[in-house]
């Protein structure tokens, strides 16, 4: 039993024999691939208004973590008057969903809490380093 290895290997041989025997078959062989080669669309990035692709998500609204510097209050104020979907655009644009399940979060208040979480986290990445 032929493998589809070998099949193929089998076809493309008896194919370029025929069009190497017959001219009128190897012209049409031509005609078909270099037609393929003209309808491949070229490869675009649509891009947003705001110069991100189109399949990304919006720009976030706020930077959290320089909000953070504020204090957490002022942080948890300020998410607190944005939509699910803002949220999720700083979650995204953040990098803060690394098991991509804050996404599927449906309740404002735990994406929030999230995101102070690894604000926090982030804004102290490095003191163990920095003199007082």
């Amino acid at each position: 039993m032929m493998n589809l290895r070998n099949t193929l290997l089998s076809l493309a041989n008896l194919i370029a024999d025929q069009a190497d025997n017959d001219p009128v078959f190897s012209r049409r062989v031509n005609e078909l691939l270099s037609g393929l080669e003209q309808k491949k669309p070229a490869k675009k990035t649509v891009q947003a208004s705001d110069g991100r692709p189109k399949n990304r998500r919006p720009a976030p609204v706020l930077d959290p973590i320089a909000t953070l510097n504020e204090g957490e209050e002022v942080l948890r104020v300020r998410l607190s008057k944005l939509s699910l979907e803002e949220l999720k655009d700083i979650v995204a644009d953040y990098g803060m969903d690394p098991g991509k399940l804050v996404m599927k979060w449906k309740i404002p208040e735990k994406v929030i809490d999230r995101i102070v979480e690894i604000s926090k986290t982030r804004a102290q990445k490095g003191d163990a380093f920095r003199s007082d």
